[in-house]
């Protein structure tokens, strides 16, 4: 079985310590219920694949046990990437050093296409670069912005597939073990699959479960 429907920093803890190779993920933070509400972004619309539900927001507090557990259960000489907004990334960066993590940098994911706002409309969005003990990348000639069209018509916060496997081929091998604890629409899973690494995937939300039960390109 790899796929589990639980509360993430649970989940983890049932984890064998050093036991993933690579961890990326993208948690439902404090901010985007905020964004969500004022409309400022269409990164957060609610669509017909995830039955018109908004997710469960993971606090801001809670993020130091979410990280301690990431820190615990990937091998020493690895990645993790965290995908967030820049408010998020100010809160997560100091509480992921605390834990033991080394933080490289915040590569740009640039969706091409701009979203909705008031003040320098966004088209981008960071992807937090850590690293636990000492990995070297596999091709040290990928750029830090990252050039991917955003998925319209998705699940809420869906990133596009070829965007996961660049981060998937850089940080690991065929057969190594990749972990997404807030797998949301898949893509995560999808692109392990795709570059036949072995892969686990955690959410809370039902509707998470159903988008990825009902992806043409995913087969458990």
């Amino acid at each position: 079985m790899n796929l589990f429907q639980n509360d993430a920093v649970k989940w983890l803890s049932t984890l064998d310590t050093a036991s993933v190779d690579l961890l990326i993920t993208d948690p439902p933070y404090e901010s985007l219920e905020k964004h969500r509400k004022i409309g400022t972004t269409t990164r957060l619309k609610v669509s017909k694949s995830s039955s018109n539900q908004w997710f469960e927001i993971f606090p801001n507090d809670r993020f130091e046990e979410l990280l301690s557990e990431i820190y615990r259960v990937l091998k020493n000489h690895s990645h993790f990437y965290l995908f967030c907004d820049q408010e998020t990334m100010f809160a997560i960066k100091p509480i992921a050093e605390k834990v033991g993590f080394k933080f490289w940098k915040p590569i740009i994911w640039d969706k091409v296409s701009i979203g909705m706002g008031y003040h320098y409309r966004a088209r981008h969005e960071y992807i937090l670069f850590f690293e636990k003990g000492k990995r070297k990348l596999n091709d040290l000639g990928v750029p830090d912005i990252l050039t991917h069209k955003r998925v319209y018509r998705g699940y809420p916060t869906e990133k596009p597939v070829d965007l996961l496997e660049v981060l998937i081929a850089q940080s690991s091998r065929e057969g190594e073990m990749v972990v997404d604890p807030f797998f949301g629409s898949g893509s995560t899973l999808v692109a392990a699959k795709n570059l036949k690494r072995q892969f686990k995937g955690n959410d809370l939300s039902p509707s998470a479960h159903g988008h990825l039960r009902q992806r043409t390109d995913f087969e458990t």
